[in-house]
């Protein structure tokens, strides 16, 4: 799924000088590099964590379009869920968890991530989870090119053959079942491209508002919008689906707190990077769940992606280190 979902920014974690300090202690590169190392690492657990939330995310709605209920209900009751997970938070921070200077931008992402969601979904009740996260992948491509025109985030040529190899592990899964294009696959392109005008919003936000603040208030504002698309198709759903439901929303409420806290740490482009991780979990939920059978290209894109994703991590870690030393 794209996602949209902080508490400060990285660039700033590893500034603590001491004001009228003349020279820098011995030790201070080390520390000024182990800072750095740490909101690295930080930032890729963060997005694996959040990337296995989102995968459980899309089983728990798949089991509910499976019991009945249409794709696009699903999306209200998915952000209704998560808006009542976190009304506790309401009632402890009052009116300032809702007050923003930034509201344009929260509008601007709650309509994209509306449309993006209900593609998304869609995509969700006629091909397989896997098949979707496959589609999904194409996102970053997507980020990084956002984040570069928008952002003025600077890619190196390592970090564009990492995502271009996770692109390729993602091909290689799609490519040899012969699944023919249709509606299914044109709402995950869809969903996709959605994702990657998503990260530079988030991005803009993590820098303004925190972390609870920016998913309580999106969830807030997406509750009433997709509300209006789910009347035209609204069925009552039976109590038997209300786990379901309760399931997707700590899903959706636990992960965007964990992607949005990654983009806090690391830039957006790097951020979906990481996004690939997603795959094994969904193959694994989707298999244990579902019964939806894993091939062995699945497993072989897999590989090829976690390997991009490996190594543009020890790259970019190596690359902090030599940064620190020169400063």
């Amino acid at each position: 799924m794209t996602v949209d979902g902080y508490d400060g920014l990285a660039k700033i974690e590893s500034a603590h000088f001491a004001a009228g300090v003349t020279t820098v202690r011995p030790y201070a590169p080390v520390t000024h590099v182990e800072n750095k190392s740490r909101s690295l690492w930080r930032g890729v657990m963060w997005t694996t964590l959040a990337m296995a939330l989102f995968a459980g995310l899309a089983a728990f709605a798949k089991a509910t379009i499976n019991a009945g209920v249409h794709p696009w209900q699903v999306v209200f009751l998915r952000n209704l869920m998560a808006v009542l997970a976190m009304a506790p938070l309401l009632a402890v921070r009052g009116a300032e968890l809702v007050r923003t200077p930034n509201f344009n931008l929260y509008l601007a992402r709650c309509g994209i991530s509306v449309f993006s969601m209900m593609a998304w979904f869609y995509a969700l009740s006629i091909i397989p989870i896997g098949e979707l996260t496959a589609i999904s992948f194409l996102a970053p491509l997507f980020g990084t090119l956002c984040a570069v025109l928008f952002l003025g985030e600077v890619v190196r040529l390592r970090r564009w053959t990492a995502l271009f190899v996770g692109f390729i592990g993602a091909m290689i899964i799609l490519r040899p079942t012969g699944a023919n294009f249709g509606v299914g696959q044109l709402c995950a392109l869809v969903s996709a491209f959605s994702g990657g005008l998503l990260a530079i919003l988030i991005k803009q936000l993590t820098s303004r508002d925190d972390t609870n603040q920016i998913v309580f208030l999106t969830n807030l504002l997406m509750t009433p919008a997709s509300l209006i698309p789910a009347l035209f198709v609204w069925s009552w759903p039976g109590l038997d689906v209300l786990p379901l439901m309760l399931g997707m929303g700590a899903c959706a409420v636990l992960g965007h707190i964990a992607i949005t806290r990654a983009f806090t740490l690391l830039d957006a482009s790097l951020v979906m990077t990481f996004e690939f991780s997603r795959l094994p979990f969904a193959t694994a939920i989707a298999y244990a769940a579902f019964g939806e059978v894993i091939d062995t290209w699945t497993w072989v894109g897999a590989l090829i992606i976690f390997a991009s994703a490996v190594y543009i991590t020890r790259r970019e870690a190596m690359l902090r280190r030599q940064s620190a030393k020169i400063s």
